[in-house]
């Protein structure tokens, strides 16, 4: 069992019931999720020692949030306590050809206004063998940017394993600002993740024959783009995620991974879609357990892009599938027949 760290923000969310719009709203289910969380829970289901690491206001929403965290045996030791509030999003699920959107507020939140004496990352990293986090951290405030370089620095002096999912978010930055602070944490990042935007928004690689609002995607345009993204910043690994959005409802999902010398392609899944919040935070959980379970580079693919395809009909943010359930569409069996 490996200790993995996870880093950033977890964020209380507010979903409308069914497909409703905001408008429509006369009330709302309430439940957690974020980047980094996602994916500490994603691996504690899996088996491992996962813990996260944020900041949160010491009243009854952050022990709320604590307990959500807990129940799906994250391990909370090291969340700091203090600030203002747990930020806030609010999800409207689209359906057909209308398009899910998201909602923030989230300004002031408790990790956005944190500082390096929070957090002793020398103890949190004894023994750890993984840490991730993911572009959205850094994108909540300079204080945030720096507490990530000082955690990579630190994972990186105990030999630790440094997983980043770029994940850039326009409401939250620009892309001249990610590329500047991202290029600089970079260094310290061993597994690189991103999608059919984010290496274009934050590097300005772009993959060529790509149109993302049609769907239409080159293997051959990304496989230059994790060759360059690796040859930049000397990644041992890149895994990029190709989703066809086909409409809102029905998704393509499959990935790339790069090892530095080869290519390898996950077959492809056609989705029906329940909730693709945290989709690609279920397929870096899966992408790292199989590093970590020294699987092939083939079979570690084909089992973070099962276990995303999953999450995605599953609500919420975590992905709550195990490892046979993953293992058993990643082998092949699709079907979802009833299991008795």
């Amino acid at each position: 069992m490996a200790k993995v760290v996870t880093f950033g923000e977890i964020m209380l969310r507010l979903q409308t019931y069914d497909y409703q719009r905001l408008i429509q709203a006369t009330g709302l289910e309430a439940k957690f999720g974020g980047g980094e969380a996602n994916v500490a829970v994603s691996l504690a289901n899996y088996g491992h020692d996962a813990h996260f690491v944020t900041k949160l206001p010491d009243n009854l929403i952050g022990a709320w949030c604590e307990s959500e965290l807990r129940k799906y045996n994250v391990k909370t030791d090291y969340i700091a306590k203090g600030g203002e509030r747990v930020g806030i999003y609010f999800v409207e699920k689209g359906a057909s050809q209308r398009a899910s959107t998201v909602t923030y507020d989230r300004a002031h939140s408790s990790i956005s206004t944190a500082k390096p004496a929070d957090f002793d990352w020398d103890a949190i990293f004894d023994g750890a063998d993984w840490f991730h986090f993911t572009g959205i951290t850094p994108a909540l405030s300079d204080d945030a940017a720096e507490l990530c370089l000082l955690a990579c620095k630190a994972a990186k002096a105990k030999g630790v394993t440094v997983s980043c999912d770029l994940n850039f978010r326009k409401k939250l930055w620009t892309s001249e600002k990610a590329g500047k602070v991202m290029g600089g944490l970079m260094e310290y990042v061993d597994v690189c993740i991103a999608n059919e935007e984010d290496a274009e928004k934050v590097f300005g690689i772009k993959a060529s024959a790509t149109d993302i609002t049609t769907g239409e995607l080159s293997d051959a345009g990304y496989r230059d783009v994790a060759k360059q993204l690796a040859d930049k910043f000397g990644f041992s690994h890149v895994a990029i995620t190709l989703r066809e959005s086909i409409s809102a409802s029905v998704n393509n999902w499959s990935a790339l991974f790069y090892d530095g010398k080869d290519y390898y392609k996950s077959k492809k899944y056609t989705i029906n879609i329940v909730d693709r919040v945290g989709g690609g935070d279920s397929f870096g959980g899966g992408l790292i357990y199989g590093m970590l379970e020294k699987y092939s580079m083939q079979d570690t693919i084909e089992f973070a892009v099962a276990a995303s395809c999953l999450k995605h009909s599953i609500e919420g943010d975590f992905n709550l599938v195990s490892v046979k359930e993953v293992q058993a569409l990643a082998g092949g069996d699709g079907s979802g027949r009833v299991q008795r």
